[in-house]
């Protein structure tokens, strides 16, 4: 499998960006590995090697990932930059991708048999940054008791001191950890501020956690405790 460099992302305003729809959302700093098939984006990739350009990942919001008409996407998704590439038969290939930064569609080209959209770079809203920490602390605490049931249940295995000490590095590995909805994770990723991404995780943490264990205790111990809140 060959390693390729990463680009910086053009700096201009807004640009043109050719866009994968699929069944996933992806974060910055996340990686994403995908099997290319389909000859529009065999097309659309080797010109993206060749260039050494990042494509857009984009959820899809209505049609599907492969085949026919070209699925219509979510208006936000995150750049990625392709860093192996390990070609196939019939030029097909495998290639691995980092989630780089956050983007909103203005507009749609349609001169191209994938999609391509003029896009603009969407960074999240400042926030003092006493605040983004602290809420970054109590994320913290219920990503650690998540993952801890996960490995309790024999379902992963993790070493919780490797977790990002940064705050927004921990809040999107945390997103892509969760085991929730497609759509709750576009969710995330369109949070305007980073304080809003992290209430809205801790949130959903809260809510897996308390399904979690009440799912894992003993029968005998749910009858015993009652309704539960995960407020």
């Amino acid at each position: 499998m060959k390693s390729y460099p990463s680009k910086l992302i053009n700096s201009v305003a807004m640009f043109d960006l050719p866009l994968f729809p699929l069944d996933t959302v992806l974060f910055p700093g996340m990686p994403l590995t995908l099997h290319i098939f389909e000859e529009r984006y065999k097309q659309m990739i080797n010109l993206c090697i060749d260039k050494r350009q990042p494509f857009g990942v984009v959820l899809i919001a209505s049609g599907v990932a492969q085949h026919g008409t070209l699925a219509e996407p979510y208006m936000i998704g995150c750049t990625a930059q392709i860093t192996q590439v390990q070609p196939l038969s019939q030029g097909q290939m495998q290639i691995v991708a980092i989630g780089v930064e956050r983007f909103q569609i203005l507009s749609f080209s349609n001169d191209q048999p994938y999609l391509v959209g003029k896009v603009e770079m969407l960074p999240l809203q400042q926030d003092e940054p006493t605040v983004v920490e602290r809420n970054g602390d109590l994320l913290k605490v219920w990503v650690d008791r998540y993952l801890d049931i996960l490995q309790r249940a024999g379902q992963v295995q993790f070493d919780t001191r490797q977790l990002p000490r940064d705050t927004m590095s921990l809040a999107y590995l945390a997103s892509y950890m969760l085991q929730v909805a497609s759509s709750q994770k576009q969710k995330l990723l369109a949070a305007d501020r980073a304080t809003t991404m992290l209430k809205e995780l801790r949130a959903l943490y809260r809510r897996e956690v308390a399904l979690l264990e009440a799912l894992l205790s003993p029968p005998e111990q749910i009858e015993n405790q009652g309704p539960f809140s995960v407020n």
